[in-house]
């Protein structure tokens, strides 16, 4: 893709980088996660998880990053595509009322030199639940709302937008380059390089979090590791990294292992019950508000099914508050980047 916006004319570039992996690309500094902060839709890119990485990632120099790398990319992007829905909204009247919910189609592309786009699309409001959607049609099916169950001004549609496709860039502009593991932005080679094993990735990204320059407090380090093994589940394009933060992530605090569970989409992979830090404590109206977190994973692939965010007030569903980031597909591919089909 050229600097408007364009996706490359065919594979012939990618795939002479995808067979010759030993040019000083491997030497290539690793980004720090604070750097990412500041991306904006370029975080969909990193595997398209809601999470709340409570401190950025400091810098750390990559010893191991100048091993030759020994697996050649087996696509011309690793590419994540994937469906959220949340920031519900109490809509209708009277005793009519429903939940309607935004849902929004995101996508990323990242070629095997690091170069990455984004997509994204919104579908509009939709039911959230089946019981909504029938008083939604009690409600004639209306397709834009101008105020709330309660009157409060919104302007809300059901229809989806053109959508977009662009290179993720920082905000000075700088495209954005490397995939999202270990909380780093790192090459390809780089990612290759990283450790295997479960105690051995872990201790790596606990390592970066303890770098001189680190912004990373004590008392978030856990929530910063933790967070930084679930990126790695979408972001890493080498299978054995992913598995190693499969691997890791029943050893943290705060996360439980739900054994096979299903997703909202009704796929079964491994779960995990993970302690919410979003702090939401007191509000102003004095209400207690709480989050539960709930991670899926397909073992077969070692990649995420799903992301769920339930939200609690005064221990009653708080659906205004409550997501979820659906998978839908995650691998490589060779289709070039484009606006996201709707699902």
């Amino acid at each position: 893709m050229d600097s408007a916006g364009n996706a490359p004319d065919g594979p012939g570039v990618l795939a002479g980088m995808r067979t010759d992996h030993s040019r000083d690309r491997t030497t290539r500094p690793a980004t720090p996660i604070r750097r990412l902060t500041a991306i904006g839709i370029g975080l969909a890119a990193v595997g398209a998880i809601a999470l709340s990485s409570p401190q950025p990632m400091p810098a750390l120099r990559l010893a191991a990053a100048a091993q030759a790398v020994t697996a050649p990319a087996e696509g011309a992007y690793w590419h994540t595509r994937t469906l959220w829905k949340g920031s519900a909204q109490q809509l209708g009247s009277g005793e009519n009322r429903y939940w309607m919910e935004k849902q929004e189609v995101s996508e990323s592309w990242t070629a095997p030199d690091g170069r990455t786009w984004s997509g994204y699309r919104a579908l509009g409001m939709r039911p959230k639940s089946p019981a909504d959607e029938q008083a939604w049609r009690r409600d004639d099916s209306p397709t834009s709302w101008t105020r709330t169950a309660e009157g409060k001004a919104v302007s809300l549609s059901a229809k989806p937008d053109k959508g977009r496709v662009q290179v993720v860039k920082d905000m000075k502009g700088v495209p954005v380059v490397g995939f999202h593991a270990g909380g780093r932005l790192l090459s390809y080679e780089q990612v290759q390089a990283l450790p295997t094993d479960p105690a051995g990735l872990k201790a790596w990204i606990d390592k970066a979090t303890r770098d001189p320059n680190s912004e990373v407090r004590d008392a978030d380090r856990e929530g910063v590791v933790r967070n930084a093994l679930i990126f790695t589940l979408s972001g890493a394009p080498v299978k054995e990294v992913r598995a190693a933060a499969y691997g890791a992530l029943p050893t943290m605090p705060g996360v439980r292992s739900l054994g096979k569970v299903k997703d909202s989409q009704g796929r079964t992979g491994q779960g995990f019950s993970i302690d919410s830090e979003k702090g939401f404590g007191k509000s102003r109206q004095k209400h207690a508000i709480t989050a539960t977190e709930r991670l899926v994973v397909d073992t077969g692939t070692m990649t995420p099914l799903s992301f769920e965010v339930k939200t609690m007030m005064d221990g009653e569903p708080f659906p205004a508050k409550t997501s979820t980031r659906v998978t839908l597909q995650i691998g490589w591919t060779d289709d070039k980047p484009a606006v996201p089909a709707l699902p």
